[in-house]
């Protein structure tokens, strides 16, 4: 029951924040971009429900604002880098020889930094910006799609239905796509949803350290950095966007561990 309790609220804080992405320029209170220097520093009221910033801005309508990006990039990351890891752990086990040889040395290397720490040196390359942002979170990402997608692939190669499928003459891709892509797509789509709760931190990180969006766009991110620049005077941003950031990254682990457990084969079994 308590599991139960756990998965329903993690499925009520996704509908909010996916309601809230979709709907955000018409449920925001206030222009989140409009300072209001009579209203420095205000504490929560009728007229702004979380206070406002050191310039005067709603805080409410920034989280808002701030989740439409962190949520896109959060979505898009690993949506992007599935798609490219997840095809070319295929191919390495699908094909072996000198593309799973090139395949899994490339992704040893990547694999040998920290997610966060491979962002930053790739936004630094390229330069800070959300689209940037974006880039250097799913490349980050794609390693680890790789190692998953190459392992379970590997099993499934060696199935016989997949060498009927070959020796009856289907393109190779074909047999990738038909025979072993739906046979791995479980451990594929559980960890996905839990990575997309580390891209959202991963986007927060670098927004933090000023290497995602920049000013006066609005993320988490960069909320919390100038709540955290004012801590004492104004810590009303800093509190409300660390918590939206661990509520957004603690319900999609918690989806995701509900999902490992659904398609746990083991179950079917019990």
């Amino acid at each position: 029951m308590l599991d139960r309790f756990f998965i329903g609220v993690a499925l009520v804080i996704l509908v909010v924040l996916l309601g809230v992405v979709a709907l955000g320029p018409i449920i925001e209170p206030h222009d989140p971009l409009l300072q209001n220097v009579d209203m420095q520093e205000a504490g929560p009221s009728a007229q702004y429900w979380l206070g406002t910033d050191t310039l005067g801005r709603d805080v409410l309508s920034r989280l808002i604002e701030g989740a439409r990006l962190s949520m896109t990039i959060g979505l898009a990351a690993p949506l992007i880098a599935g798609a490219v890891g997840i095809s070319l752990g295929m191919a390495a086990a699908f094909f072996g020889g000198w593309t799973e040889r090139i395949v899994t040395r490339v992704t040893d290397v990547m694999m040998s930094f920290d997610p966060l720490l491979l962002g930053v040196l790739i936004v630094a390359m390229l330069g800070p910006g959300i689209q940037n942002l974006s880039i250097a979170i799913a490349s980050a990402l794609v390693p680890s799609f790789v190692r998953l997608a190459r392992a379970s692939a590997l099993s499934v190669r060696q199935e016989s239905y997949v060498d009927a499928s070959i020796a009856m003459g289907r393109p190779s891709f074909g047999t990738i796509f038909v025979h072993i892509l739906p046979n791995i797509a479980g451990p594929l789509v559980v960890m996905t949803t839990i990575w997309i709760g580390t891209a959202i931190r991963l986007e927060a990180s670098l927004s933090f350290i000023g290497l995602g969006a920049q000013a006066p766009a609005p993320s988490w991110g960069n909320i919390v950095r100038e709540g955290v620049s004012n801590l004492f005077s104004s810590p009303l941003p800093a509190l409300f966007a660390g918590l939206a950031i661990t509520l957004a990254v603690l319900a999609f682990n918690i989806l995701g561990d509900a999902l490992r457990d659904y398609l746990d084969p083991d179950r079917m079994t019990r």
